[in-house]
């Protein structure tokens, strides 16, 4: 009866995590989950299965939960060839300013806003692409 009820928490707990997505309660779904096969593998008293829970989920918390937080944060990041673009050279074709730009960047007409709001760069200056946001380059112009 006791793994049927350590099971249910389990199941309890990793539902709920649907609902937050921060993976704490699902390492605690683990501990329960370490619990319930304890306690039908060994059936010792409910000590022992409070501290395997406890164990497992400290473990899981402190090893696991970091280590799976760091790689969901760490998306993959923008692809090799826009990554490339940044550091090149692009001619302003249209006024760069906050809100409008065009600039022609390896060949290919582009989206360009300028790094400080304030900026404004006109049409025939050279400037520098410093990153790539979205279909945007953001844009510098060196003096």
């Amino acid at each position: 009866m006791g793994a049927l009820i350590w099971l249910v928490a389990a199941l309890a707990l990793a539902g709920a995590e649907a609902l937050t997505g921060d993976l704490f309660l699902l390492m605690l779904s683990g501990g329960a989950l370490s619990a319930a096969g304890a306690e039908a593998v060994f059936g010792g008293p409910v000590w022992v299965d409070g501290a395997v829970f406890a164990v497992v989920s400290i473990l899981l918390l402190l090893v696991v939960r970091p280590t799976l937080r760091r790689r969901f944060a760490a998306g993959p990041g923008l692809p090799e060839p826009m990554r490339a673009l940044e550091g090149k050279s692009a001619l302003v074709l249209d006024q760069v300013a906050r809100h409008e730009g065009r600039v022609k960047l390896d060949g290919e007409v582009w989206t360009a806003r300028p790094m400080n709001e304030d900026d404004v760069y006109e049409p025939g200056d050279h400037v520098t692409v410093v990153r790539i946001d979205g279909a945007t380059a953001v844009v510098f112009k060196t003096d």
